[in-house]
């Protein structure tokens, strides 16, 4: 499928290279703050990155091998080359706000506050360093992709809706995980489910995808990048409530929602894909609160 125009540009990446050990480090600050629940961790993994892709930069300052390679580079692509210590901090920057919550699913007015202001944050803060701090427009939010959808694009849609309805509630019911959300009785209640599920939904295609997955494709192959994220975007689910066996659901979500990002290169997509996921959630979540509510809609 054609690439978006806005999309930002990605230079040629190299199969293999030691910049995977500190993006790696710096990923593996997400389980550290969100699975493990280590801040000191979180913290020294984020720093022990980011001083070791320091350390890898200093092999490309001026009169080296490789700073005449990527001088080269530039002239002929007109782009300047990625850093990766100013990718792997505008990731680090919006870790640490997101980990500065609580994650677990509350409904009351302090607790939606408290999420709008720093799940806002971990995706407006990068943003706004990226463009007026480094000036380097890594970080973008290609809304309507290549074009029009494709035959298969539709058929997928169709497809998320049925597998969810599906797989979701036995996992959620039979595992119990739908404890981790508070229970949803009255009509006010469900509704701002409603609103907090769909709210989340599009900031993890905002951060984990158009953030921290495109600064990633900027320095490493897609599948490379895309695995990195993954660590990222199942460790935010995990506290969230994702639990038990939910890793084996979240895994392959994570990693196929970047792979349709970086074919389609359209916000506009995973984002209705994740919503339409996200809608059989919540239905799921208001069956298992509420039996005899929904009697039919699933077969648990």
């Amino acid at each position: 499928m054609p690439a978006h125009a806005a999309a930002a540009p990605v230079l040629d990446r190299p199969a293999w290279s030691w910049g995977l050990a500190p993006a790696l480090l710096v990923c593996l600050a997400a389980p550290a703050f969100f699975v493990a629940r280590i801040p000191w961790l979180g913290w020294a993994l984020l720093a022990a990155g980011l001083l070791a892709a320091g350390l890898l930069a200093r092999g490309d300052r001026p009169g080296t091998d490789a700073a005449r390679v990527r001088i080269a580079d530039a002239a002929v692509t007109g782009i300047r080359p990625p850093s990766l210590v100013r990718d792997l901090s505008l990731i680090g920057v919006g870790l640490l706000i997101v980990s500065a919550i609580p994650l677990e699913a509350q409904l009351d007015n302090l607790a939606i506050l408290r999420f709008a202001v720093a799940l806002g944050g971990a995706v407006a803060v990068p943003y706004v360093i990226s463009r007026w701090v480094y000036r380097d427009r890594a970080i973008r939010f290609p809304w309507r992709g290549g074009g029009r959808w494709t035959t298969f694009q539709w058929t997928w849609l169709v497809a998320v809706l049925v597998l969810g309805w599906l797989i979701l509630p036995f996992y959620f019911i039979t595992s119990g995980v739908y404890q981790n959300w508070p229970v949803v009785d009255t009509p006010d209640l469900i509704a701002r489910l409603f609103v907090g599920v769909g709210a989340v939904g599009i900031w993890d295609e905002l951060f984990f995808i158009c953030t921290c997955f495109a600064l990633l494709r900027r320095h490493f192959p897609d599948w490379q990048a895309n695995v990195l994220q993954a660590i990222v975007f199942v460790s935010f689910l995990w506290e969230l409530g994702y639990r038990e066996w939910g890793p084996l659901l979240t895994i392959p979500f994570a990693l196929l929602q970047g792979f349709i990002f970086f074919k389609t290169r359209s916000l506009a997509y995973v984002v209705t894909v994740h919503l339409l996921f996200d809608a059989v959630v919540f239905l799921v979540l208001v069956h298992a609160h509420n039996p005899g509510l929904l009697d039919g809609l699933f077969l648990v």
